[in-house]
């Protein structure tokens, strides 16, 4: 059971991880007029999110073949994006131009990020741990 839990949220995670990689790279760089359909955009999330999606892309690796360092990786990828969530919300209270809908996309990944953390702990290290007493 804790292996179909497993491939889910790696499943979950790599959807997550190509998505945000696509769009990011897509506003970044400009790809296929993005940078103008997503109005006032903040390039510091822009980099952000490409940043969490290789760190998605490698915590998916990490849930199949249930690697310690998983979890580390999603918690190293929740900090970052919190961090930047409190840089993005300076920047609004500064009054720099925005778009709202941004706030509700960045509290939506830090849920997930954070969902996916304490699941990649619990499931992989907590799990070793287990199997570990149990060869002995």
């Amino acid at each position: 059971m804790k292996e179909v839990f497993s491939f889910l949220a790696a499943g979950i995670l790599a959807a997550f991880g190509f998505l945000a990689l696509f769009l990011s790279i897509s506003v970044i760089f400009d790809l296929f007029d993005f940078r103008s359909q997503e109005g006032n955009y903040v390039l510091f999330i822009g980099w952000i999110n490409f940043i969490s999606s290789l760190f998605y892309l490698f915590a998916t690796y990490g849930f199949i073949e249930s690697k310690k360092w998983t979890a580390n990786l999603m918690g190293i990828s929740s900090v970052m994006i919190i961090l930047v969530f409190l840089g993005l919300l300076f920047h609004i209270n500064s009054g720099c131009i925005h778009e709202n809908k941004v706030i509700g996309v960045m509290t939506f990944r830090i849920i997930v990020s954070i969902v996916l953390t304490i699941f990649a702990h619990y499931s992989i290290n907590e799990y070793s741990k287990l199997e570990s007493h149990k060869a002995q």
